[in-house]
């Protein structure tokens, strides 16, 4: 199958307590079927070798996203503030998964709001070269790439973008200690049906 004809519908992640989960998601973020749970006890310890990233258009919205999600039961991990490339925060979900709210811009431009313009994927790799080529080889197209360290491939409008990052730079980034063993606890829903060589599993989606 050719993935540049498909895209990744939604995020599944896995909670011992699924129904908790899925309400702080709703309360969070509010991001609908694109984040999706499910119940799971596989074992897992520490960095799970991703990030998911909410992309937003000012420090206003990042505020909103945070404050909700905070309220809802997540804990601080990186408190938001101004950075070389913007505004951003980082916290935990009662659920283990690491979540970066941020903005490229460092001043508002106009009244808060929620919406969230891109939902990106960051899996830590450990070669980011050879998990890059193996996603060139299943047909995905790189949109944008940094050497051996950074890798964004492309998607369709409102599509879950998918982006490679090395596994320790991406825990420094989260603000988290690298080590971690075990189930990564998220499974990526799209057309095709595949595990990566991180260990992410690709599920098709049900009809």
């Amino acid at each position: 199958m050719n993935l540049t004809e498909i895209s990744i519908a939604a995020i599944t992640l896995e909670s011992s307590d699924p129904v908790a989960a899925e309400a702080f998601y709703a309360k969070a973020f509010g991001l609908g079927d694109r984040i999706r749970v499910r119940a799971s006890d596989a074992p897992t310890s520490g960095f799970r070798a991703y990030t998911l990233s909410l992309v937003v258009s000012q420090p206003s919205t990042v505020d909103s996203l945070l404050g909700s999600a905070l309220d809802a039961g997540a804990t601080v991990v990186k408190p938001a503030k101004k950075n070389l490339w913007g505004y951003g925060g980082v916290v935990q979900a009662p659920d283990g998964s690491l979540w970066k709210v941020a903005t490229s811009a460092k001043k508002d431009s106009g009244p808060a709001t929620r919406e969230v313009d891109d939902i990106v994927l960051l899996i830590g790799a450990e070669d980011v070269a050879a998990s890059k080529q193996f996603y060139v080889e299943h047909g995905l197209t790189v949109a944008r790439s940094f050497g051996r360290k950074y890798v964004e491939f492309a998607a369709p409008p409102k599509g879950i973008k998918l982006a490679l990052y090395g596994r320790s730079a991406l825990a420094k980034d989260a603000g988290v200690p690298a080590d971690g063993t075990g189930s990564h606890r998220l499974a990526i829903t799209s057309d095709a049906a595949f595990t990566d060589p991180d260990g992410f599993t690709w599920e098709a989606a049900s009809n």
